[in-house]
């Protein structure tokens, strides 16, 4: 008897998505599908979006996972630069819509925070997410990918293709950054 599908190494579980086994593609799917999500999702900005191009990546392992070469990089680290190219392609798909005015103030609403919505949401998640708001992109990204998404520092050099030392420095100086403005606000309270 084999390894619990838990247990099974990345790599395993890739080359077992070609068998047609459908407890190995469930494994496989629930193993990463945080990760192609929360990549997705970063990228464009929108859940039903992100849903979409998760689905098209593991599609895509599923019909490419013999082009997989570990030396490149980790399974993990494969599938989130598919989510990324597949959600980049997705916003560069996306053409600007000219919105009717009778449709303006719906849309308004929906950006605008209201005295229920505020009520239910969590008052820290609001804080992080505002100073997170505040960081320069590229710094905000990469401590979303490692604080949000579990990706290691290679995995964040990898996967925004730079080298590893400036996806440290970007971690590092966002977590610093980040800190000290809930630390100033915190004293400010």
């Amino acid at each position: 008897m084999g390894l619990p599908l838990g247990q099974v190494p990345d790599e395993a579980l890739l080359a077992g998505l070609a068998t047609g086994d459908p407890e190995i593609a469930v494994a496989f799917v629930r193993r990463f599908q945080r990760t192609v999500f929360g990549v997705a999702v970063a990228v464009v900005g929108d859940a039903q979006l992100a849903e979409d191009i998760a689905q098209q990546t593991f599609e895509r392992a599923w019909r490419h996972g013999q082009v997989y070469d570990s030396r490149r990089g980790s399974v993990r680290t494969w599938l989130t630069a598919i989510a990324h190219n597949l959600a980049i392609d997705a916003v560069r798909a996306r053409r600007a819509r000219p919105v009717a005015p009778e449709d303006l103030d719906a849309l308004l609403d929906v950006v605008r925070e209201t005295p229920e919505a505020r009520a239910l949401a969590d008052d820290a998640s609001a804080r992080v997410r505002a100073a997170l708001g505040l960081l320069p992109r590229e710094q905000a990204r990469a401590l979303v990918m490692a604080g949000i998404y579990g990706m290691t520092a290679r995995e964040v050099a990898a996967f925004e293709g730079v080298p590893l030392g400036t996806a440290k420095t970007r971690i590092r100086t966002a977590t610093g950054r980040l800190r000290t403005a809930l630390e100033a606000e915190e004293t400010e309270r």
